[in-house]
């Protein structure tokens, strides 16, 4: 399997073991988290391999947010990028503990921030990704603090087969207790 990490994450699919486990080992499956997701996408799209499935695991989804929301992430991100990821993270987590992600932190750039807020998610490359015969899912958290899995969730199962768990965060996690 081909696996593209989250924002300021680095192999962190080690958390998504029980719905992209039993793939870890097909040569023939791509997987993308949050931001990984935009990549995983744009890899399939782009690759002339034979790919069976692509599962996109919270993707990052912020259409429909306005401008303002863009410009104010990118600020706080600039200003001071540490505190920036430190909410970012406590928010991925969430309900779950924010130490789950500890041990996969990276360093994130402002241009993959850019990305991540602006990329328009184009049907387009879903058409031409399913016409190739791959199958694409989408999986999302009702918790999420990072996306609005409703609206993500609306828009995605047009598009691909989409699955939407009410008591999980963006990890796809539930909290303790």
């Amino acid at each position: 399997m081909r696996y593209f990490s989250g924002f300021c994450l680095n192999t962190e699919e080690a958390l998504f073991a029980e719905i992209i486990g039993e793939y870890s080992n097909n040569p023939y499956v791509v997987a993308g988290f949050s931001y990984g997701a935009i990549k995983a996408l744009e890899y399939v799209y782009e690759s002339k391999k034979r790919i069976e499935r692509l599962i996109l695991l919270s993707p990052s989804f912020f259409i429909g947010r306005p401008a303002s929301f863009i410009k104010m992430q990118r600020l706080y991100f600039r200003k001071d990028p540490a505190a920036y990821i430190g909410k970012f993270v406590a928010n991925a987590a969430y309900p779950a503990d924010e130490r789950v992600l500890k041990p996969f932190l990276s360093t994130g750039t402002l241009e993959e921030l850019e990305e991540l807020l602006t990329y328009e998610w184009p049907e387009e490359k879903f058409d031409l990704i399913a016409g190739r015969g791959t199958k694409i899912e989408v999986f999302l958290g009702g918790k999420d603090k990072i996306i609005d899995a409703k609206a993500a969730h609306a828009y995605f199962k047009k598009l691909a087969e989409s699955y939407f768990f009410k008591e999980y965060g963006h990890i796809l996690q539930e909290g303790e207790g």
